[in-house]
C-alpha cells in the first residue's frame, strides 16, 4: 500500500512530461508535413526534378492575402 504513495506521483509526473513533450513537438512543427518523407523514398535522390521539389517544399509557405 505504501508503494502507491510513490507510484501515483511518478505516474502523474510521467503523464505530465508526455503531454509537455507532445505540445512541444506540435509547437515546433514536428507534425506539419507527414506525407513528404513517406513519398520521398519512392524517388531517386539524383533526379534533378526531385531535388527541385524538395527545395520548393523546404521554402516557407507564402502568406495568403486576406480575401474580402
Amino acid at each position: 500500500m505504501s508503494a502507491l504513495y510513490i507510484l501515483i506521483p511518478v505516474a502523474v509526473a510521467l503523464v505530465g512530461f508526455a503531454i509537455w513533450l507532445f505540445v512541444w513537438a506540435v509547437d515546433n512543427g514536428q507534425y506539419d508535413d507527414l506525407d513528404s518523407p513517406a513519398h520521398s523514398i519512392l524517388f531517386d535522390d539524383e533526379d534533378p526534378q526531385h531535388k527541385a521539389g524538395i527545395a520548393e517544399a523546404d521554402k516557407p509557405a507564402a502568406q495568403d492575402e486576406p480575401r474580402a
